[in-house]
């Protein structure tokens, strides 16, 4: 499969995860073909794990497409990582600032573009101790009514097995299964059109995390809670 042009950082950093991700686990991938091998796609995923993007890049780019992601602005800071991701065209989020808009029109335009946006509507990885999403910001709303492009439910298991912020535990070994699955597109026929209030943009970004949910749910073959968890709680 001829796969999208990212250019010199996009190939460094597949020659860098490609191994490395091999390394610490065997892959299941199931629903790629959901994902368009042209034109805008917002890819909506459940986070447990920093090494998400990781991986979740891996899995893009194996179905052709150059994934961009949003991830917190601080990381442009850190040396040589700043410099990849700038060059590999991520996409800066600035929470709390001035600038925060500016992060989604940075997304909006990506997806105007014919790109590949990846998002993590949880914000940061979920504190839910069996892992589940938490109650997720309504940014992935705007995006996924603001533009005609497929919205794409994810889940990925198996991350957190390797390494669990929270407990601080590494476990590369012994070496781990992590699955990925793309659910069909979300259906947001019945809310399009619509103003964009506050309540409105909840009742989507919780009908497209449902979906995310439903698809970790079946990864795990377990049953999954209800609603979602509180970071408040912990």
């Amino acid at each position: 499969m001829a796969k999208e042009k990212g250019g010199f950082w996009v190939g460094f950093a597949a020659a860098v995860f490609y191994p490395v991700t091999a390394l610490l686990a065997r892959r299941r991938n199931e629903g790629g073909e959901h994902i368009p091998r042209t034109g805008g796609a917002l890819l909506v995923m459940n986070h447990v794990s920093h090494l998400d993007p990781v991986y979740d890049a891996v899995f893009t780019h194996k179905q052709g497409r150059v994934p961009h992601f949003l991830a917190k602005h601080s990381l442009w800071n850190v040396p040589f990582v700043g410099t990849v991701i700038k060059g590999a065209k991520q996409i800066p989020v600035y929470r709390g600032t001035s600038d925060a808009q500016q992060s989604l029109r940075a997304a909006h335009d990506a997806l105007e573009q014919g790109l590949v946006v990846v998002i993590y509507p949880e914000g940061t990885i979920t504190k839910d101790p069996d892992g589940w999403p938490m109650t997720c910001r309504t940014g992935v709303a705007r995006l996924a009514l603001e533009h005609d492009v497929p919205v794409l439910p994810a889940a990925r298991w198996g991350t957190r097995e390797i390494y669990d912020h929270y407990r601080k535990q590494f476990r590369p070994f012994p070496r781990k299964t992590i699955v990925t699955r793309v659910g069909a597109p979300v259906d947001l026929s019945a809310y399009r059109g619509k103003p964009e209030t506050l309540p409105l943009l909840r009742e989507v970004t919780d009908v497209i995390m449902g979906e995310v949910k439903d698809l970790l749910a079946d990864v795990r073959q377990e049953t999954a809670p209800e609603g979602f968890y509180s970071a408040k709680k912990s």
